[in-house]
């Protein structure tokens, strides 16, 4: 049984409760329990109902004997929903993991049925074994403070505008290809469609030149978000005085890097990854 200390003058070890989470994105099903040989208590709750948690948490206690001060272990699966979750726990005095879930262990010599109940059960048990040093059963993910995330957020914008830009030009090929006409360049659309024609002569319907327009202007739109944020980051890389705005200035001076390669290395690496040995660099 996994026991903690229960205080610096009390030196009888507590006992310590596990949770996992099972997450959906309408329900969350929590798991409890003290240790092997304990069959778990599982609970369904709303999704985002912080409350709840917390009252469920409660009742375990009590369900299992507890003390209110006892303390908590908790696990959940990396998702969609980033680390909002873990900074709760946190914040509540619990300590969580979150964990890659292509890292977790599974049977693959048969076949099990994938459920809620399955997950939260190998959940607790995987968790128990991490707490008991068994450190191999996964890969916990490094949770970032929320100013480095919120500093992973200028890269990312532009990388998703351009993925957006870039897919307006095949869709504006797309629909000028359908009725036999090739556009060459984007610089002045609205121009070239008024000279552009179809296989008979005739000009391009009022319909599709309305569609093709709008096209466009989401085209340009993006555009000028995109050159609106790198000159934004160039004033910053001027002018700040920031740490990782540094590291940023020193890895520019190596060949071959630019300042974006530089950028999103130290906003999503070396400006807040705490790595320990070259095994942790290289995942």
């Amino acid at each position: 049984m996994t026991t903690a200390p229960h205080n610096e003058h009390d030196t009888t070890p507590e006992r310590v409760l596990f949770m996992a989470f099972a997450l959906s994105e309408k329900t969350w099903k929590l798991g409890f329990t003290t240790g092997p040989g304990h069959p778990p208590r599982e609970r369904p709750v709303a999704a985002r109902h912080q409350a709840r948690v917390l009252q469920e948490i409660a009742q375990a206690k009590r369900r299992f004997g507890l003390s209110e001060t006892a303390p908590v272990v908790s696990c959940y699966e990396a998702g969609r929903e980033g680390f909002w979750r873990h900074r709760f726990l946190q914040a509540q005095g619990i300590t969580n993991q979150v964990v890659d879930s292509s890292s977790i262990e599974v049977k693959r010599r048969k076949r099990r049925a994938k459920s809620d109940a399955l997950d939260v059960r190998q959940l607790l048990r995987m968790l128990i074994r991490y707490e008991q040093g068994a450190r191999d059963v996964w890969r916990v993910v490094p949770v970032p403070s929320v100013e480095a995330e919120d500093k992973r957020q200028r890269p990312r914008d532009v990388e998703t505008f351009k993925q957006e830009r870039a897919s307006t030009t095949p869709r504006l090929q797309g629909l000028l290809r359908s009725q036999g006409v090739r556009l060459t360049s984007l610089r002045k659309c609205p121009e070239h469609l008024d000279a552009l024609r179809l296989w008979d002569g005739a000009p391009i319907p009022s319909g599709l030149r309305r569609r093709l327009l709008r096209v466009y202007a989401h085209h340009a739109l993006l555009s000028q978000q995109i050159a609106a944020l790198e000159a934004e980051r160039r004033a910053l890389l001027q002018s700040s005085q920031d740490a990782n705005l540094e590291k940023v200035r020193q890895l520019m001076y190596l060949r071959g890097i630019g300042i974006k390669g530089a950028w999103l290395l130290v906003m999503e690496f070396f400006g807040w990854r705490d790595c320990k040995n070259r095994r942790e660099v290289g995942s």
